[in-house]
């Protein structure tokens, strides 16, 4: 990142590298003794897209997330599915396989299946998932998924050339399975509530990524699980592509809404923006803005 002052008062970052990937990611609720609760992963330090992070349980998708075994295993018809996506540019194939790649990654990283039947994979090699899902019996269960928002890779990236194009989607955690870390991709793993796990990032005991940041900004004006997915339920999810700026040496990262985005509609409640200074990034005001 250059944090040198350029020419003018307003630029643009230099561009991120290569179009971005298809991802998907879950944000897994439930109802604590102090509200609505989010479970939070921390990425290994070996990774490299912000290592040590707290992150959502996800990934990328794979070619075998859209293939007719994955789709015949969905409880709900992929016409279904691409019309909740609410993405008329891309075919039903991919809409599904978002779901499909959303739910395979809950199951990797956080042991969570959402799934209809007895049967389980053996493990979560991948090669045994396929296996498990061309059996007939087997049925993921894609009407546990809402579609919550859309983040793009800014192409012009404040501290990352890689580029991804994910899908959150909100599930409520069943109540017979355990949410844990695998000890692999993730190290350690929390339930907080949203505004508790902004005041820890606040006062850096955790790091997180801006989508990471604005998502639970959002969730903190929740009460509760079913609240949240009710409201999701009642709206096409929010696309999200930042806009990155340096103005007088600070990085701006500007979203939908702000003056210096493109798009003057606003696509999430509270701050338009977040500051990066040192690199972590922060809102112009003080901390509770970013909720209240």
């Amino acid at each position: 990142m250059n944090n040198e002052c350029m020419s003018t008062t307003q630029s643009p970052l230099a561009p991120a590298f290569g179009a971005p990937r298809d991802a998907a990611t879950v944000l897994l609720l439930r109802d604590g003794s102090n509200g609505l609760e989010v479970f939070l992963m921390k990425r290994s330090g070996l990774s490299d897209t912000f290592g040590e992070s707290y992150v959502f349980p996800g990934g990328k998708l794979d070619a075998h997330d859209s293939s007719p075994a994955a789709l015949a295993a969905l409880d709900e018809p992929a016409a279904a599915l691409h019309q909740r996506l609410g993405e008329p540019g891309n075919n039903e194939a991919l809409a599904a396989g978002l779901f499909v790649a959303a739910m395979r990654e809950l199951f990797e990283e956080a042991g969570v299946l959402l799934a209809y039947g007895s049967g389980r994979p053996a493990s979560v090699e991948s090669a045994d998932w396929q296996a498990w899902l061309a059996q007939p019996s087997t049925r993921l269960a894609a009407t546990a998924l809402v579609p919550w928002s859309r983040w793009i890779t800014p192409q012009m990236a404040a501290l990352s050339k890689k580029r991804f194009d994910t899908r959150f989607f909100l599930a409520l955690a069943p109540a017979d399975q355990v949410a844990r870390h695998d000890n692999f991709e993730t190290t350690a793993s929390v339930w907080l509530t949203p505004v508790e796990a902004l005041q820890r990032y606040h006062r850096a005991d955790i790091e997180m990524a801006p989508p990471q940041i604005m998502s639970l900004a959002h969730l903190a004006r929740f009460s509760s699980a079913a609240e949240v997915l009710n409201s999701a339920r009642t709206r096409l999810p929010a696309r999200i592509l930042p806009e990155n700026y340096e103005e007088d040496g600070t990085v701006i990262l500007s979203y939908p809404g702000d003056p210096l985005h493109s798009v003057s509609e606003r696509a999430l409640p509270g701050p338009t923006r977040l500051l990066v200074r040192n690199k972590r990034f922060v809102p112009e005001g003080p901390l509770e803005s970013l909720w209240r």
